[in-house]
């Protein structure tokens, strides 16, 4: 079974890889440089689901299983922000310079300067959507609850995994191994869900 990742982001390909590998078998993941789809895909929508399902359907239009995730950070005090922009937050913080993840973590905690300690609750929030040729979708969520620091801790991981300390660790998710991290993440919670879904589709 062949599955279109709508993605071109290496190392959230090689997660969604290693997930897939371990929850379904038989499953070949392609990116979408692999079935010739090019330039980017526009995603207007104003939630993770909508822009989840937006990504996907692109996927599927190369005739295989489409499948792409949106995910991100929302920040209790923030009012869920940065939410569907937390890829490119910098660009809310004028000095935050490159729209990268230093830029975004620079941006968060500079927007949380003032929020004390107990009231820097957040949630990493993952949806996962998947389009079949047929035109059959569907669509499932994760989350993970954790706490925002005021200073990275650790080296591992990637986007605001240094600042996000979960508590079930008492680590960020950039000090724990990727084993961990998937047996406890949004990402990891939602492919647990996509996959018992796509089992029922099958």
């Amino acid at each position: 079974m062949k599955i279109v990742l709508a993605s071109r982001n290496k190392k959230k390909i090689e997660e969604l890889r290693e997930l897939l590998s371990e929850l379904l078998s038989n499953v070949e993941v392609l990116s979408l440089d692999d079935v010739g789809i090019a330039g980017d895909i526009e995603e207007d929508g104003t939630t993770f689901e909508e822009n989840a399902l937006i990504k996907a359907r692109v996927a599927a239009g190369s005739g295989y299983i489409g499948v792409a995730d949106d995910s991100g950070l929302t920040v209790d005090a923030l009012g869920g922000e940065p939410g569907v922009y937390s890829a490119r937050y910098a660009a809310k913080c004028h000095f935050a310079g490159d729209h990268d993840d230093e830029g975004n973590n620079q941006c968060l905690l500079y927007n949380l300067r003032d929020v004390p300690d107990e009231e820097r609750g957040g949630a990493y929030v993952c949806a996962v959507a998947c389009v079949f040729p047929d035109g059959r979708e569907f669509v499932v969520r994760g989350e993970s609850r954790g706490t925002l620091l005021r200073e990275y801790h650790g080296t591992g991981g990637f986007g605001y995994d240094p600042l996000f300390y979960f508590p079930q660790f008492g680590k960020t998710f950039a000090e724990v191994s990727a084993q961990e991290k998937h047996s406890v993440s949004h990402r990891g919670k939602a492919m647990r869900a996509f996959a018992k879904k796509m089992k029922e589709y099958l």
